[in-house]
């Protein structure tokens, strides 16, 4: 259980996520029984018709497992590479004790991954 500042972190990492690079992100943290990736990818599944533009961040803190399943169209921008420093970054945080901070840090990185600053178009003909 988290307290409420725990809470308040891991909702603002989220909405700060959506803010800087328009990445939906749906946090679980809770037991992922069976084949972890597995249950993340059912998760995310239940996430309905948002589920291709959304990331989940899935943590079962009692097997020690991070899963990140992202939607088909958002999958450009948060790709594996992206999932892995991630998931380092929050695997480091729970090994110093700190399960909603590394919760928090791991979507900043997956959206500080999938930000695509504005390009500016000139008309080369003009």
């Amino acid at each position: 259980a988290f307290s409420a500042r725990q809470q308040d972190d891991i909702v603002r990492a989220i909405r700060l996520a959506r803010q800087q690079s328009d990445l939906r992100v749906s946090v679980y943290v809770g037991a992922l029984d069976g084949d972890s990736r597995a249950a993340a990818q059912r998760l995310h599944g239940a996430l309905g018709p948002e589920a291709p533009r959304m990331v989940l961040v899935a943590v079962d803190p009692g097997a020690r497992r991070i899963e990140i399943v992202t939607g088909e169209q958002i999958r450009r921008r948060a790709d594996d590479r992206a999932a892995a420093l991630a998931a380092v970054t929050m695997a480091t945080a729970f090994q110093a004790g700190d399960l909603s901070g590394g919760i928090a840090s791991g979507v900043l990185a997956l959206a500080e991954h999938a930000y695509v600053p504005p390009s500016l178009h000139t008309d080369a003909a003009g």
